[in-house]
């Protein structure tokens, strides 16, 4: 699969233009973004769907505090100031099969990395 992010890409138009590429293409791809809220995810959703593509969705736990560390970790243009951690994370609306998700997965962070389970409508 091919990874779509702004932090590789520099631009909205650019992840889109990359996104349009794979759904064209048949290469199939991860979008690796924040995308806290509904609306955000509903235009990747819509994309994949004129393409009859069946979508995955991992949900990263996100308690507020963990993020905030992750972000004093980062260097750079990497890290974001605060206030973009927490408006980000007020923002934030959990993902619902709803949507037009196949299939949803929550992971959560573990001591030697990562626990992935169904999706369970509760975090």
């Amino acid at each position: 699969h091919l990874r779509i992010n702004r932090d590789m890409l520099g631009t909205k138009h650019r992840q889109e233009s990359l996104f349009a590429w794979c759904l064209d293409h048949g290469q199939s791809c991860v979008i690796d973004n924040t995308n806290s809220t509904r609306e955000v995810r509903g235009f990747w959703i819509a994309g994949a769907r004129k393409y009859g593509v069946e979508l995955t969705a991992y949900f990263f736990q996100s308690r507020i505090a963990d993020c905030l560390e992750r972000n004093r970790c980062r260097s750079g243009r990497a890290r974001i100031p605060d206030a973009g951690v927490l408006g980000h994370h007020s923002m934030l609306e959990l993902p619902s099969r709803d949507e037009g998700f196949a299939t949803l997965y929550h992971v959560a962070l573990a001591e030697d990395g990562f626990t992935v389970t169904p999706w369970s409508n509760e975090i």
